[in-house]
């Protein structure tokens, strides 16, 4: 997009567009969405951004009206297999404010300057001011949702001090984190400790069909460590995470999507209802970021249906049902395994090796056991190979992971085929373009394939 088209989206109020970029106003010293329903700002007057920490670096602050800082991500970091790309989705989990950038330069096999020169040049702003416009977006969700100390909340978002904390919670948001908690509203509206649950709407763009991800999630759940409740319309997922610092139990509730003809009009977006129940709050950001992958929410729904609805057997199939997701993988290891072993023996797998939860909540009672485990436990067979690969780092299935590398490692594993490689790229690497196992699909499905494999799928086309 040029920057007219961009004015265009800001003057139309396009919800479309929201993480796409981002524009700010000179005369106000304020960055927004697209969607902002403010009154539209002279075009001589507006900025234009790829990344919001890169509206911030130029000194403007976010908008209280639209929270610019909530919007879904970019879809394009899903799309893109290049290191940007790459750097994006690792940023997104948290590896900055673990690893720092030398973390992050070495899972892409860069140096730090070669990282910082590559996402300065794109996006504006380089990997330590993307993660502290992430860490920000952090700190205001513990602010306004729960009643953490401040000092706890500074730590808990990823920060090194309270004075950095302070210092760009008022670069960020114009207020002071006391200023920013009381913008909340009633004190009622926020839990008491992360442990009671931190509630959360976890946007996405466009229509979105959350039936057929509801469904597929129930028909996967392994018992112990996730199921999905509730009627249709109204169904809850739940199921346990191992994160970085701890564990969690996360819950997402099933809203209607948009269908039929007019869905694209009717529907520019919404959220999904989450809780987050988490035994560090350090573990937020990672959290959401992998509760996001799972559900497929930074898709971009406007350009996968246009693309396949030019396709004469996917036409149908797109007008039935707009805004179809790709569902992801909310842990990738996990997925690989379950994938590899099948639903029977993946439930044995939790029974045996699975490490029980301190505290179970209701049916979900452990976590999947980690790839370490179950190569030293099973090390035999396909599912030692895997998991010893998983384990010593042989095959990567990370965020940042090569997917070309990821696949050529997989193939040649003994015992592991095309199939489930496929659904493995598609899953937990979250590869948008996998082409249906034993269909022939055609270049102008590129670069929604695995899209136009869940149209097939859901339509009984495709097992």
């Amino acid at each position: 997009m040029d920057e007219d088209t961009r004015y265009e989206a800001v003057r139309s109020r396009d919800a479309r567009f929201d993480g796409e970029f981002f524009f700010a106003v000179e005369t106000t010293g304020i960055y927004c969405r697209p969607s902002c329903p403010a009154v539209t700002p002279k075009r001589s007057n507006v900025r234009f951004f790829a990344t919001a920490a890169a509206a911030q670096g130029s000194g403007f602050r976010a908008c209280r009206r639209c929270r610019p800082d909530a919007v879904p991500g970019s879809a394009e970091w899903n799309v893109r297999a290049d290191a940007v790309g790459r750097a994006m989705r690792l940023i997104g989990d948290g590896v900055v404010d673990r690893e720092g950038v030398a973390g992050l330069a070495g899972r892409l096999g860069y140096s730090p300057r070669q990282v910082q020169r590559q996402l300065t040049a794109e996006l504006g702003a380089g990997p330590v001011a993307l993660a502290r416009a992430q860490r920000a977006h952090t700190a205001r969700v513990l602010l306004q949702t729960t009643e953490l100390p401040i000092t706890e909340i500074a730590f808990a978002a990823g920060f090194a001090s309270v004075r950095q904390f302070n210092d760009t919670i008022r670069a960020v948001y114009s207020s002071t984190p006391s200023e920013l908690r009381a913008a909340a509203g009633r004190p009622s509206r926020r839990t008491a400790t992360p442990s009671a649950g931190i509630p959360l709407r976890l946007a996405h763009r466009g229509p979105y069909q959350a039936g057929a991800v509801f469904d597929l999630l129930a028909r996967e759940a392994v018992p112990g460590v996730e199921d999905v409740c509730g009627p249709p319309g109204r169904r809850v997922h739940r199921r346990t995470l191992r994160l970085p610092h701890g564990t969690a139990i996360v819950a997402v509730r099933e809203r209607p999507g948009g269908a039929g003809r007019h869905a694209r009009a009717a529907h520019p977006g919404g959220w999904l209802d989450a809780r987050l129940h988490l035994t560090d709050p350090r573990d937020l950001t990672t959290a959401v970021h992998r509760l996001r992958r799972l559900f497929d929410l930074d898709a971009d729904p406007y350009a996968v249906d246009e693309r396949l609805a030019a396709d004469p057997r996917l036409a149908p199939l797109v007008a039935a049902r707009p805004g179809l997701r790709s569902p992801g993988a909310a842990d990738a290891e996990e997925l690989a395994v379950r994938t590899l072993v099948g639903p029977e023996r993946a439930e044995a797998l939790v029974r045996r090796y699975g490490k029980a939860l301190d505290a179970p909540c209701g049916s979900l009672t452990h976590l999947f056991p980690e790839a370490a485990v179950l190569a030293e436990a099973e090390p035999h067979g396909p599912l030692g190979a895997l998991t010893a690969a998983l384990a010593d780092g042989a095959v990567r299935l990370d965020p940042g992971a090569d997917r070309d590398e990821a696949e050529r490692a997989l193939l040649a594993l003994p015992g592991v085929d095309a199939r489930t490689v496929a659904v493995i790229r598609a899953r937990a690497l979250g590869d948008p373009d996998v082409a249906p196992p034993g269909v022939d699909a055609p270049d102008s499905w590129r670069p929604w394939r695995s899209y136009a494999s869940q149209h097939l799928r859901t339509a009984g086309e495709l097992e």
